[in-house]
């Protein structure tokens, strides 16, 4: 059996959000030849939400590039040791190594966002305007309104329950590209430097808020184009 020529492309969102915040780089990828699908987990638990990826893995054809943004870092990084996964791209995400949870990472690195969110019912909510400037302040007034009418809130504790040993992270075996968003308010720039740099990523800077994919989807698109080449090439 011939290998496929283009690995499949799954996305894994953050927190306020789900896999709707793909649709703009979902067509041009799918136009190209790529199997595409974005994973629909809860933010109730981190286990469930790698669960949910890996169960996407198996709706897709093999080889397959796991894209995480934000909190959708940290899954990816549980999901990629996969054998399905060869590859892994990273836009303004998180990547916790062994021993680290979400919130320790964002603790070293504060940003503007956590000073306007609302905990209620055991969930943690976006609060308008402010907060929504600080998750996509790039993108015109109608879709930041979009963006917080659609945000889903995430478990209270979801942040504190990465539990990953040295063999679970991903970014330790697979090769890894990163977009960082000089910009964002809500994962420190410098933060997605670290953690890039100690993956020994492929990296992009941008001029970008936190949603890269809805600013600059071109951008996101190409680093994409250029993880599938690059993780095929290094599979084969």
């Amino acid at each position: 059996m011939s290998k496929p020529t283009k690995p499949s492309i799954v996305f894994c969102h953050g927190i306020w959000a789900d896999g709707s915040c793909f649709n703009k780089v979902i067509p041009a990828l799918q136009a190209e030849g790529h199997e595409v699908m974005a994973v629909q987990y809860g933010l109730d638990t981190f286990a469930e939400d790698v669960a949910a990826v890996k169960r996407t893995l198996g709706r897709v054809s093999s080889p397959a590039i796991l894209v995480g943004h934000s909190y959708g870092g940290a899954t990816i990084t549980a999901a990629g040791t996969d054998d399905r996964v060869i590859g892994l791209v990273y836009i303004a995400a998180v990547a916790p190594d062994a021993g680290e949870t979400v919130q320790g990472q964002l603790n070293n690195y504060p940003t503007d966002v956590f000073k306007n969110v609302a905990v209620a019912d055991g969930r943690v909510w976006l609060v308008a305007p402010e907060g929504t400037k600080c998750f996509a302040g790039d993108l015109p007034e109608q879709e930041q309104k979009v963006v917080w009418a659609t945000h889903y809130a995430p478990a209270a504790d979801l942040f504190e329950q990465q539990k990953l040993k040295l063999n679970d992270i991903a970014w330790k075996s697979k090769p890894s590209w990163y977009i960082v968003a000089k910009a964002d308010r809500t994962v420190h720039p410098d933060l997605q430097r670290f953690v890039a740099k100690r993956m020994g990523a492929t990296t992009v800077e941008t001029n970008s808020s936190h949603v890269i994919m809805l600013s600059q989807p071109d951008l996101v698109v190409d680093v994409i184009r250029k993880a599938a080449s690059g993780a095929l090439s290094k599979a084969a």
